[in-house]
């Protein structure tokens, strides 16, 4: 026999289900959470045409959460509505459900709900944030979102959720410790360019934002993490390649990364690649580049193989950075440049013993 999903009927026991008069903040949530789980599409014609009524009754509930937090051109968000959605909203597993049920629901209803919820996920209620203690007590729920930034339909709504999440440190803390992270380095090489430049901006976020969580990380990752990074420096993705030069320079000039940076300089390898990147064709990630690349010159410990490297390559660098230049570069780039060919141009090797 063939088990049938029970769809909520349109007679009198659904009679107050579709209420015209004004919801209030809890009634909005209990709502949504009675008709998500009849989102799932069915093949029966007549359970197909009851699904699509509680979905526009579930786009209807959603802009009148959005109504609730963000206003509208009448009336300002009312404090208290936004303080008690939130509570309710994060009360019991209704992100989860929504989360679940996000492929059901028509683009429009999808962008919605990434409105929603980025505003929910800002609330803050006596002092405290309701997401962050949320996602605390619900790591799974990121482990939803996750694969959905590997669907080119629902990347960019999933892949914005992500995001607000990981606004919580507790978030972001957990996926850069978990093998999730790994995923990325797939992620934002795909073909599709929706997923990458997604994937691309949510790896950059996790990067970034947390400076003391994301130094620990990168500490007790270095590792596999530049093996892997490196390969994305290498890559024959311009934008891939573009991205991975920008995002480096920023976390190894944040102070907070000092010891990782000065490990990464101190590399002849790595030296190498970006001495081949500044031969890049694209003058945008000759500039990136070069960002990183002065960090090597100015690194006060160069070991001696990254001195010999340098000095056999004295009269070409020199060379290479006089016709090295932009028209929109910024006002530091000719002092930085200036810095970097007197330092390579006054180097020396040590007498080896």
């Amino acid at each position: 026999m063939s088990t049938q999903v029970q769809v909520p009927c349109f007679s009198t026991p659904m009679k107050g289900l579709f209420k015209s008069k004004p919801r209030t903040p809890a009634d909005l949530v209990h709502h949504l959470r009675h008709l998500l789980p009849f989102t799932a599409p069915n093949p029966d014609v007549r359970t197909s045409k009851r699904r699509q009524k509680i979905c526009d009754e579930v786009r209807k509930v959603i802009h009148e959460m959005r109504t609730v937090l963000y206003g509208d051109e009448r009336l300002e968000p009312a404090e208290e509505a936004c303080v008690k959605l939130t509570l309710e909203f994060f009360k019991d597993d209704t992100f989860r459900m929504l989360i679940a049920s996000l492929p059901n629901l028509d683009p429009g209803t999808r962008q919605d709900v990434t409105h929603v919820i980025a505003n929910l996920q800002k609330q803050r209620v006596n002092g405290r944030s309701i997401a962050s203690d949320y996602l605390e007590r619900n790591t799974a729920l990121l482990t939803m979102l996750l694969p959905g930034c590997d669907d080119s339909e629902l990347a960019l709504s999933y892949g914005a959720i992500l995001r607000d999440c990981i606004r919580h440190q507790v978030a972001a803390k957990y996926i850069l410790e978990s093998d999730h992270i790994r995923t990325f380095f797939r992620y934002i090489q795909d073909p599709s360019f929706d997923i990458a430049s997604d994937a691309a901006s949510t790896f950059r976020e996790l990067l970034t934002r947390h400076k003391s969580t994301v130094a620990e990380f990168l500490s007790k990752n270095y590792d596999w993490f530049f093996q892997e990074y490196n390969s994305l420096l290498e890559s024959p993705n311009y934008i891939s390649r573009r991205n991975a030069v920008k995002l480096l320079g920023t976390m190894l000039l944040d102070r907070s990364n000092a010891s990782v940076m000065v490990r990464y300089v101190s590399s002849l390898d790595n030296m190498r690649i970006f001495m081949n990147l500044l031969r890049d064709s694209n003058k945008t990630i000759q500039l990136e580049v070069f960002h990183v690349f002065k960090l090597f010159v100015a690194n006060k410990r160069k070991p001696q193989e990254i001195v010999k490297v340098l000095v056999a390559n004295r009269s070409k660098l020199i060379r290479f950075f006089s016709d090295f230049t932009f028209e929109k570069a910024d006002e530091n780039f000719e002092s930085d440049k200036a810095e970097v060919v007197k330092e390579i141009a006054s180097l020396e090797l040590k007498d080896q013993p």
